[in-house]
């Protein structure tokens, strides 16, 4: 993200701009966001928000990149319980759904195919480090680090805000999510484990 002002009132406007855009661009994506309302629920004007983050291409890109830093540091991956790591992914949408929106905005609007950033290898590489020192190790299937990792994640995201089937919702019972989170660690681990036969 864009540096931060050094004042106190300078360094809360600006995150006021971040909460405000974050949630717009999660509801509407990027053609769909609007500064005026950004701007609106961010008690400024047009001209700081442009001072702080350019344009709206680059606001958004701050709020997806912060999104994706996130993701990257509060849900550290730990290759030795691959299931383990897909439940506290299935916890973080749940607890921040905004964050998937903007990646699925980013995946429909911006990359439809390939990787989801031009750079991934600086999000991803210590996770496929960690899943190929495993499989070296025997501890995970064999297969190339990437699929794996892909596949976890895309079974941790079974229910989350973007699911074509369902999307679940902090508001649940905490004994359905307890349910899923069982069912995901499970078939996580069997999807994972090593081919004893191999």
């Amino acid at each position: 993200m864009p540096d931060q002002p050094s004042s106190s009132r300078g360094a809360a406007t600006y995150q006021r701009i971040v909460d405000a855009a974050t949630e717009e661009f999660a509801q509407y994506g990027i053609a769909g966001a609007r500064i005026e309302r950004i701007i609106a629920a961010a008690r400024t004007n047009k001209a700081q928000l442009y001072g702080y983050f350019g344009n709206k291409e680059q606001l958004f890109d701050a709020m997806f990149f912060a999104s994706l830093e996130r993701i990257t540091n509060v849900v550290p991956i730990d290759a030795e319980d691959l299931a383990d790591w897909a439940v506290r992914l299935y916890d973080e949408y749940l607890s921040r759904p905004d964050l998937i929106r903007l990646a699925t905005w980013a995946r429909l609007e911006r990359r439809p195919t390939g990787y989801l950033v031009a750079d991934h290898d600086r999000y991803d590489d210590h996770k496929l480090r960690a899943i190929a020192e495993a499989q070296a190790a025997g501890r995970i299937r064999q297969g190339d680090p990437f699929d794996v990792m892909a596949m976890v994640i895309a079974m941790s995201m079974a229910w989350s805000p973007v699911s074509n089937v369902y999307a679940a919702s902090a508001q649940e019972p905490a004994s359905l999510h307890d349910q899923r989170r069982t069912l995901l660690r499970d078939c996580v681990s069997r999807a994972v484990a090593p081919d004893r036969g191999a």
